[in-house]
């Protein structure tokens, strides 16, 4: 069973490589188990729809459509100037305020790809007149955007919480250290490697004029800054469920991005509309497609002989934390983190608690290893969109984002040997 397994995931991911549309590579993998495993895509197709309807779903959406509302809006531009005050007169400053900022944008919308995309086009052009080389400046913004799916509330920690019956409340908290931890080792770098760049930067100013602008442009930021308390603050207050919240999201950024920022019209808001129905759809789509696949392993007991292969070759739990990670690279490098996590996570579940791993720790190790893929090629589908955002070339690229996915090893080897660094906030405010 577990080479029917391998086989039907070889199929998938050949598929997924030749640009076949996700349904029907899924579609693909799926035959080969129904015609080999004898498995009743009838019963599989009955038992997808039936989760896909779930209404813990219905919070990935709103949050999709909040994140595009907010992007459009100009947030970012606003959320900028307020960071800019205090550290833009610093040497690789504005390289602190993306990185920042980022993390502000992810913890607003949940995704990486709203951070990039609402940053990008305003950071990297000021970067660059700043005195940063474009692709330093273009991989330090991509980079930093990942910060989007490690601070909360996170769109695959959602997924996660719901495929393994974990609190999603906790898989939340259960990131936040390594993300934290992660835009300080990115501010570093930035700092480091700002020492050989010719900066322009900002001329000083006087200490009541500062204050002004602190004053002035943090009344401008108050609106975008209170984005995230409402969110965070709703949900951790016992307030509002993640799915309220992220209503609650929505229904705030309308005005603010009309009456407010003035950065949506209704044509704006239209487009805002469609596309955020149309990346829903194919998501949904993904998620019932990987549902009804990672059932089949299910079905099939796929993970308990996964269980036993691997303490076949060792039981020590150094070496098969190793493994997961290893396997956990691969995957983010092939697929994207919902797919990835809807196909691997209740198939290595028994494995990681087979060998005590708290399932906390085990989302958070998750969650770290896969936002990385978005950046490893070939599938880096956040890479290829902030060099079509940076205008830059790939060669040009790959070392500067190589520089920031060394940085990135510490973060993972912490948030899987170190259990105190994910599992330290749920604790705390009593999520587990």
């Amino acid at each position: 069973m577990v080479t029917i397994s391998i086989i039907s995931l070889v199929i998938l991911m050949g598929l997924l490589s030749l640009g076949i549309p996700i349904a029907l590579s899924f579609s693909g993998a799926l035959l080969y188990m129904s015609i080999v495993g004898g498995v009743s895509m009838k019963g599989m197709m009955l038992w997808g729809l039936q989760q896909i309807l779930s209404p813990a779903l219905l919070c990935i959406p709103l949050f999709i459509y909040a994140g595009s509302l907010m992007s459009q809006s100009g947030i970012a531009k606003y959320l900028l100037e307020f960071v800019d005050i205090f550290v833009g007169r610093v040497r690789g400053g504005l390289g602190i305020v993306a990185t920042v900022t980022c993390a502000l944008i992810g913890a607003i919308s949940g995704s990486a790809f709203t951070g990039v995309a609402a940053t990008g086009n305003m950071l990297i052009p000021e970067m660059v007149a700043r005195g940063y080389p474009r692709p330093f400046a273009t991989a330090l913004v991509t980079s930093s955007s990942i910060l989007g799916v490690l601070i909360p509330p996170s769109t695959p920690m959602i997924i996660f919480g719901w495929v393994t019956g974990t609190s999603v409340l906790a898989c939340f908290l259960s990131t936040i250290g390594p993300g934290l931890l992660t835009m300080a080792i990115f501010c570093g770098i930035n700092l480091y490697c700002a020492r050989k760049f010719p900066l322009v930067l900002a001329p000083e100013i006087s200490a009541e004029e500062k204050q002004r602008q602190i004053v002035r442009k943090g009344w401008k930021a108050l609106p975008a800054l209170f984005m995230p308390v409402l969110i965070l603050g709703g949900i951790y207050g016992g307030v509002m469920t993640p799915t309220e919240a992220a209503a609650a999201a929505v229904v705030y950024s309308i005005p603010v991005g009309f009456l407010v920022y003035k950065g949506l019209t209704p044509k704006t808001f239209f487009s805002v509309s469609q596309s955020s129905g149309v990346s829903t759809g194919s998501i949904m789509i993904m998620i019932l497609c990987s549902m009804m696949l990672s059932q089949t392993y299910v079905v099939l007991q796929i993970p308990q002989l996964i269980v036993k292969a691997v303490f076949s070759l060792t039981t020590n739990k150094t070496m098969i934390l190793v493994l997961i990670n290893l396997l956990l690279l691969f995957v983010g490098m092939i697929v994207n983190d919902v797919t990835g996590i809807i196909l691997v996570a209740p198939l290595l579940l028994p494995l990681a608690q087979a060998i005590g791993l708290h399932p906390i720790q085990y989302a958070a190790i998750f969650c770290v290893n896969l936002a990385i893929g978005s950046l490893t090629p070939p599938y880096a589908s956040l890479l290829y969109l902030g060099m079509r955002i940076g205008k830059v070339e790939f060669v040009d690229i790959l070392p500067h984002v190589g520089l920031f996915l060394l940085g990135y090893v510490p973060v993972m080897l912490l948030t899987t040997y170190w259990p105190a660094l994910s599992l330290t906030l749920p604790r705390v405010l009593g999520y587990m």
